[in-house]
């Protein structure tokens, strides 16, 4: 597997997805987000991230869309290809990332890349995760495993599928996944 930052905001590539393999295909064709890919070793995307500044805070990068063929995902690759991400915006400048995620699978697979729920939701009920780890005084004394909880139980309110019930209760009151620095 190959991973490659394609480009930065706001001159980022347009990069056409199959949106039948692909959720959010029509988000990449966009030119003011940065994207980067997995590619595999015969040149097929087999995923994709987008990325912007944040509006307000020069500091702050958002992942806005991470997608991966859906005959590969489970595999690790949206998190590797969030570190490749995560670790080009560290040396670029950037001192924190965020994202919004909307399914308790891309909360565990971001935790898997050291990002921690921060608390807080978007408008349409997204979960916002931070990397590094947030420092927001209301949140200061949650223990990791306390807020890595308290995102689960914000997904437990709601009208879930089955897989999506069984994953959440295999992880009632465990431990946050470890931080798996490699991508391996």
């Amino acid at each position: 597997m190959e991973y490659e930052l394609l480009g930065w905001p706001p001159d980022g590539p347009k990069l056409r997805l199959d949106h039948e393999r692909f959720s959010y295909a029509g988000k990449f064709v966009m030119t003011n987000t940065g994207k980067a890919v997995a590619r595999t070793d015969d040149g097929r995307v087999v995923a994709a991230v987008a990325f912007n500044e944040d509006r307000t805070d020069a500091d702050t990068l958002w992942l806005r869309y991470v997608t991966v063929d859906r005959d590969r995902r489970g595999e690790g690759i949206g998190p590797a290809l969030c570190r490749l991400v995560r670790d080009r915006a560290l040396e670029r400048g950037y001192e924190r990332l965020r994202i919004a995620v909307n399914n308790p699978f891309a909360y565990e697979a971001l935790y898997r890349t050291g990002f921690a729920y921060t608390g807080e939701t978007t408008g349409i009920a997204e979960l916002i995760l931070e990397y590094p780890m947030p420092d927001d005084p209301d949140t200061a004394t949650w223990t990791d495993r306390e807020r890595y909880q308290a995102g689960l139980a914000d997904y437990r309110d709601r009208d879930l599928s089955d897989a999506e019930e069984r994953f959440l209760a295999e992880r009632r009151d465990g431990e946050p996944p470890g931080v798996d620095p490699s991508g391996e």
